[in-house]
């Protein structure tokens, strides 16, 4: 069974022996406090223990790991390689936790690349050239570098596989086999993160931990104060004209999820025509259309932002106000996932449900998980 760690608060990260770079930047950043993931997550890694880390969204979770493994690298002498590798599932939670680590570590002479598809092969060789102390990357290109020669990963010292439950598909499995005979012959420190822990998660987490800490933060609960819940009976071929008419009545910032790609570019096209703005963001985008629609959205100079599910966790999007799910999602899980996009950081918002004949189960199954009933309104209706 893996360790469970103390809950005890230390008063500031000061508590935790940081080094005074790390601590300067906090300050300046305004980290006053620590999450309490931080809390129990820092001083085993600091330890050099491996962890588990259990934990939704918003947790302050890429900290705990962030801090650790800058304050480790430091003390470190460089290498021809990377010594620290965190593997995430999409390239924008790459682009983004490669944010946090050069923002905690911009007084640290450490060196951050992002490995991942969707941007010049080349010239991501070029990046690491002249040396790599943290690479961020997606398992895909990943490989395809290591396997030709073009990075080494011999000297790592430091993993992370973050929202580990997002990769285990067949390809990210085939990856892993691939990649483990090019890891160093002694297992790097390890740390597991994973917003749910089924047993095939589980079992991941056995095979690539060592007696970890477990370091586990209860789900939030969305409760009818915090998201304002309602379902709509829609039918499916009415459903981009009924999320137009709705986004004519709720200024604000929007997001609405489909389960499609073709849905989202179809939605798109009847926003345009409402005059309405909005930007799209799924997987046949371009790495650089898809930064500048989540750079649009997030600057407010568009409202809306259609998705799939691809942004429906992990991603840094705050003050969102509405959240629409014009197509319901596969599980209750990313149900609760999409709408935490709202309500973050202590605000209100609401969140909107079309739902055609087919999808009612999909309701039942959601209230079942979340332990609430969910109103039942009339477009007329929504607001109350």
């Amino acid at each position: 069974m893996p360790e469970t760690p103390s809950t005890d608060t230390p008063d500031g990260f000061a508590a935790f022996g940081l080094i005074p770079p790390l601590l300067a930047t906090l300050e300046q950043v305004g980290h006053k406090r620590p999450s309490t993931i931080q809390v129990q997550a820092i001083p085993p890694l600091l330890k050099g223990r491996d962890v588990l880390v259990a934990s939704q969204t918003g947790s302050g979770k890429t900290a705990a790991f962030v801090l650790p493994m800058l304050q480790i690298l430091s003390k470190g002498e460089s290498a021809h390689g990377p010594r620290a590798l965190i593997l995430e599932p999409t390239r924008e939670l790459a682009a983004q936790t490669a944010a946090v680590c050069r923002q905690l570590g911009r007084r640290l002479s450490l060196k951050t690349r992002v490995i991942c598809g969707g941007t010049s092969r080349e010239q991501q060789v070029r990046s690491i050239v002249d040396g790599v102390d943290i690479v961020v990357a997606t398992h895909g290109r990943l490989l395809d570098l290591v396997m030709q020669g073009d990075l080494v990963l011999e000297y790592l010292s430091y993993l992370v596989l973050d929202e580990a439950d997002r990769l285990l598909d067949e390809d990210f499995s085939e990856s892993m086999t691939a990649l483990t005979p090019y890891f160093p012959d002694v297992p790097p420190q390890t740390v597991f993160c994973s917003a749910t822990l089924p047993e095939p998660v589980m079992d991941l987490a056995k095979r690539v931990t060592r007696d970890p800490v477990r370091v586990e933060v209860a789900a939030e609960t969305f409760t009818p104060k915090k998201i304002r819940q309602r379902a709509m009976f829609v039918e499916k071929e009415d459903k981009p004209e009924t999320v137009a008419r709705i986004l004519e009545r709720f200024p604000g910032r929007s997001m609405v999820f489909t389960r499609t790609k073709a849905n989202v570019d179809l939605l798109a096209r009847v926003l345009r025509k409402h005059n309405i703005k909005s930007e799209t963001l799924h997987g046949d985008r371009s790495q650089g259309a898809r930064n500048k629609a989540l750079d649009l959205f997030r600057q407010g100079r568009v409202p809306v932002l259609v998705t799939t599910d691809i942004a429906s966790r992990g991603l840094d999007i705050s003050d969102v106000d509405l959240v629409i799910n014009m197509d319901m999602p596969e599980t209750p899980e990313a149900y609760v996932h999409r709408i935490g996009r709202t309500a973050r950081a202590g605000k209100k918002g609401a969140a909107f449900s079309l739902i055609n004949i087919d999808e009612r189960l999909s309701l039942r199954d959601i209230e079942k998980h979340i332990g609430y009933r969910i109103r039942i309104a009339t477009e007329d209706a929504l607001d109350t």
